[in-house]
């Protein structure tokens, strides 16, 4: 059976069974609960999508998929509705991103670790801010995405999980208190940082950057958020930068060797690796502000090396990577000579055969 693999057709007629049978006869016929993140709209009456999407294969191909078999996320119940071409809206908001947060707790910090009121002008700003970041879909979002109730709530939240507050904390989640620690920790930094977020939406810059490959873990390992770190990839993977970093290099007489720790990809595989390393842009990014690139901004590291500093935060620069790699090697090679003497004793000391 080919998953997600339904017509138009075939959903009409699951439609059609439902409205004859009744939401709750139907559910029950074909096992399945209420949708708790997506409803499909058709003609102005809601319906359970992965009920539906589910049904549909009966008549495409044979059976219903029961409800233990798929989704009903994006990634599969709403992904093949709206394939099929039907109107597919969320029931709940998404959870915050990192970004959303620490424009939150930017806020916050600036009212004192206080929370603010729904109807505070910062919050009705912030609200509108938040409804322009292109992190969330729009077929993710429900009529009150991110409205100045919401964006309230969530002042509230960062606000009682502050070290100082007395009271009892209300609804955060983890992240709320990952970022406040951030905030705490760095307060200049992440300032700047929800700075540059705004700044970016206000030009249109961070809006028109795509995500990148690794969102989920490029967002991980930037206290910073994912926009700023979507604007640090794409510097990074700027072609013409990064000819132009490469040709300097070699016009001192440099190799295309790691900075880090001297991986040289021609060495290694002959003519395939001639000419390839990857570019690092070594600004931190609550620091790369509109201002262009620079040539000395850039650094010429492997994959892994360049995976290795993108991990977690604080990221090292490359010579911190390099003094940390030839720290590990001595330590390694200091361990190596005491394993080799005492396989070399124990040698002597057998008895001959």
């Amino acid at each position: 059976m080919r998953r997600g693999a339904i017509t138009r057709e075939s959903v009409l007629k699951v439609l059609a069974e439902h409205d004859e049978l009744g939401r709750d006869a139907f559910l029950a016929k074909y096992g399945f609960g209420e949708a708790r993140s997506y409803v499909l709209v058709h003609e102005g009456q809601e319906y359970d999508s992965k009920a539906v999407a589910g049904v549909a294969h009966k008549w495409d191909q044979g059976r219903a998929l029961a409800s233990a078999e798929f989704s009903g996320g994006k990634d599969h119940a709403a992904a093949w509705l709206k394939r099929a071409g039907f109107q597919v809206k969320a029931i709940k908001n998404p959870d915050w991103a990192r970004d959303e947060i620490i424009l939150a707790c930017e806020l916050v910090m600036r009212n004192g670790w206080k929370g603010l009121d729904a109807q505070d002008s910062q919050v009705v700003e912030l609200s509108a801010l938040l409804q322009l970041l292109p992190i969330h879909a729009e077929a993710e979002r429900n009529e009150k995405f991110r409205n100045p109730n919401g964006v309230a709530r969530k002042a509230f939240d960062i606000a009682t999980r502050h070290p100082e507050y007395q009271g009892k904390p209300t609804n955060g989640g983890a992240l709320d208190v990952a970022v406040l620690h951030e905030f705490l920790a760095r307060p200049e930094e992440m300032t700047e940082a929800a700075r540059l977020i705004r700044q970016g939406i206000a030009t249109g810059e961070l809006q028109s950057l795509a995500p990148t490959e690794e969102e989920e873990f490029d967002d991980y390992s930037a206290p910073e958020g994912r926009l700023l770190m979507r604007r640090h990839r794409a510097r990074e993977r700027n072609k013409g930068l990064r000819k132009k970093k490469i040709a300097s290099v070699l016009q001192c007489g440099g190799r295309l060797a790691c900075e880090a720790c001297g991986f040289d990809f021609e060495e290694v595989y002959g003519d395939r690796g001639a000419g390839y390393i990857e570019c690092h842009h070594v600004v931190p990014l609550h620091e790369a502000g509109e201002g262009r690139t620079k040539l000395s901004d850039l650094a010429l590291i492997c994959a892994n090396c360049h995976r290795m500093i993108h991990r977690r935060a604080p990221w090292p620069t490359p010579s911190e990577l390099r003094l940390s790699i030839e720290q590990r090697r001595g330590e390694n090679g200091h361990v190596a000579g005491i394993v080799g003497r005492q396989r070399s004793t124990a040698d002597e000391q057998a008895p001959s055969a």
